[in-house]
């Protein structure tokens, strides 16, 4: 067997994102990772035979050593977008692409480095929580946009980071976490959520509001 350490992170990574309820499915990983699902099945019974995961079927779940490994990942990902961004100035969703590569890279000093510099972040600047070092995470309760009614007030809590476009599209309508927003009306027949931020008003499709991740307030 011969796989790079880079190449199981990415897998790993990938797995974590798109669990629901603890499992992810095969095929939502080889969509994350842009791969054929006949490549990513392969991959993945490496990955088994190493002791990370557990393939049955379709579903993947985690072992606990690939749990902590896919943390140690997202980790020194999330403290290098905060890194990027607080302190390079680097827009939310390049701070994204970059930290993809550095989160390969980074030493645990240098990890240890950035989380002293940036005063112990609790979340990236996408409102996602970092987990610490023991491989702890504490998510905050949230449910998407596109589930509340009209009259709702709800403040942001992070946003899902995978498209780029879309990210920077949320940034030029202020949609960041710790926003508060009202929304306004919903459209019928799983129409467009009409919301306001401050004096502003906007008309979100359903797939967007599935993107942004609130709670009431």
């Amino acid at each position: 067997m011969n796989i790079r350490t880079e190449e199981i992170e990415e897998y790993l990574e990938a797995i974590y994102k798109a669990r629901v309820d603890g499992t992810a499915h095969s095929g939502d990983v080889a969509a994350r990772l842009g791969q054929p699902p006949s490549e990513t099945e392969k991959f993945l019974r490496e990955l088994r035979a190493i002791g990370l995961v557990i393939v049955d079927g379709p579903a993947v779940t985690l072992t606990d050593k690939g749990e902590l490994a896919a943390l140690a990942v997202v980790r020194k990902h999330r403290l290098s977008e905060r890194f990027l961004t607080d302190f390079l100035g680097l827009s939310w969703e390049k701070a994204h692409e970059e930290a993809c590569r550095f989160e390969h890279i980074i030493s645990e000093d240098i990890e240890e480095g950035l989380e002293r510099l940036l005063d112990n972040p609790d979340t990236c600047p996408h409102g996602h929580p970092i987990p610490a070092k023991d491989g702890t995470i504490t998510e905050a309760p949230s449910r998407p946009l596109a589930d509340f009614g009209a009259s709702k007030r709800v403040r942001i809590v992070k946003v899902f980071e995978d498209d780029p476009q879309m990210l920077k599209y949320l940034a030029t309508l202020g949609l960041l976490p710790d926003v508060d927003l009202k929304v306004e009306e919903v459209g019928p027949f799983n129409g467009p959520l009409l919301i306001s931020v401050g004096a502003a008003q906007y008309a979100l499709g359903r797939d967007v509001a599935g993107q942004i991740m609130v709670r009431a307030i």
